[in-house]
């Protein structure tokens, strides 16, 4: 298949670029780490509200641009390219790839709406202490209270879950007669409700540990949403590649043009021909990785337009983008470590920031050991081990 954008996709990746590269370079980005959101609250207000990137993918119906994950995957790659710490990934890119799982209601579609003007963010809270994506690893539990359904439990690693004004959570349903996993959205408000930052190795955003305690302020999404929690995270996985590929793309360049510049024994670095072997692996990397986030997120707008046919190829997609991407940013980052020297981890030098972000988004909704296995066990391989 033959990809290639269109005149109107090119004009969002070149303004996008524009734009923050003079809003969101790295003297930027180091300042942004050190405010108490872990980015600029006013920069992210133009983001969101005036140039409209919050609701790119949202339908008009709720006030947003209607268009697909093609457009909001430019802009998450692009986001990557200056580390962008803000909310956007974890609110238009993963907290509503499950909203758009859930069927339309009067509270998904409030929240939605506050979502696609900027007014609010939301985060996603599926994940225990494992950090594994899966139903086994979700320690929020959903159970009948004296007043009606009550939220308690935790979940861990929440992206910019300190910002946040809704959750979206993956729940055990422990009611009576209930089983399997239910969708829930809570106010970041609510009573018994406690959101705690997390020391992380990533300082270019945070995340968040949030505890709920008989917290009964709790929208029920869906009833019964194992299969639309599965498919919101695939959804979610391709945002994360996108933004990963961003990433590894500008630090692939910040290497290249580091070897063009440092002179050793009378000669550039890059005239050797260990470092040209080392540039050209990287970017056969890159270059894989932008086919691969490009075909997932036509996967993605496939599998919305048609869910019943498109479902199968959405998940082989998804996992197969995470693996490759995760594992590549994390490579390309490491090489750029090693080809800039001992200043390659120095403070000064921006490789040890995408190193970092490498290295936290690797395992952000499932390691890709973790997707190997899913894909093995999407193409029976798991099966066909299986002793007789």
């Amino acid at each position: 298949m033959h990809f290639a954008l269109t005149e109107e996709q090119e004009a969002i990746r070149e303004a996008a670029r524009d734009f923050l590269s003079k809003r969101a370079d790295s003297a930027r980005l180091r300042k942004d780490m050190l405010l108490p959101e872990g980015h600029d609250p006013a920069l992210w207000k133009e983001i969101s509200g005036e140039l409209g990137w919050a609701g790119i993918s949202l339908p008009e119906d709720v006030g947003g641009s209607g268009l697909g994950m093609v457009e909001t995957a430019i802009l998450l790659e692009e986001q990557g390219r200056c580390l962008y710490g803000g909310p956007f990934l974890a609110s238009a890119g993963l907290a509503t790839a499950l909203l758009l799982e859930a069927p339309a209601s009067e509270a998904r579609d409030a929240i939605l709406a506050r979502l696609a003007v900027g007014e609010a963010t939301a985060a996603l809270a599926v994940t225990g202490d494992s950090g594994r994506p899966g139903g086994d690893a979700v320690a929020l539990e959903l159970v009948e209270g004296p007043a009606g359904v009550q939220l308690r439990g935790h979940a861990a690693f929440v992206l910019n879950g300190n910002v946040a004004d809704t959750f979206i959570a993956a729940a055990h349903d422990r009611r009576p007669g209930r089983d399997g996993l239910a969708m829930v959205a809570v106010a970041a408000g609510a009573s018994g409700l406690a959101v705690k930052t997390l020391a992380a190795m990533d300082l270019t955003r945070p995340y968040a540990r949030i505890e709920c305690s008989n917290v009964q302020a709790v929208d029920l999404l869906v009833d019964g949403g194992g299969v639309a929690v599965a498919r919101g995270l695939q959804v979610a996985q391709v945002a994360l590649a996108a933004e990963q590929l961003g990433a590894m793309q500008a630090v692939m360049d910040l290497t290249t043009e580091y070897a063009r510049q440092r002179v050793q024994f009378g000669r550039v670095i890059g005239s050797f021909q260990a470092i040209k072997h080392r540039l050209a692996d990287m970017m056969v990397i890159c270059e894989a990785a932008r086919s691969a986030v490009y075909y997932a997120a036509c996967v993605v707008d496939e599998y919305r337009s048609d869910p019943a046919t498109g479902a199968a190829e959405l998940a082989e997609a998804a996992a197969l983008v995470k693996v490759y991407c995760s594992s590549g940013f994390h490579d390309v980052a490491g090489n750029a470590i090693q080809l800039h020297g001992g200043i390659g981890f120095t403070w000064e030098y921006d490789t040890q920031l995408f190193f970092k972000r490498a290295r936290a988004t690797s395992n952000l909704l499932g390691s890709p050991q973790y997707h190997r296995e899913v894909i093995a066990e999407l193409l029976g391989l798991d099966a066909a081990t299986e002793a007789p």
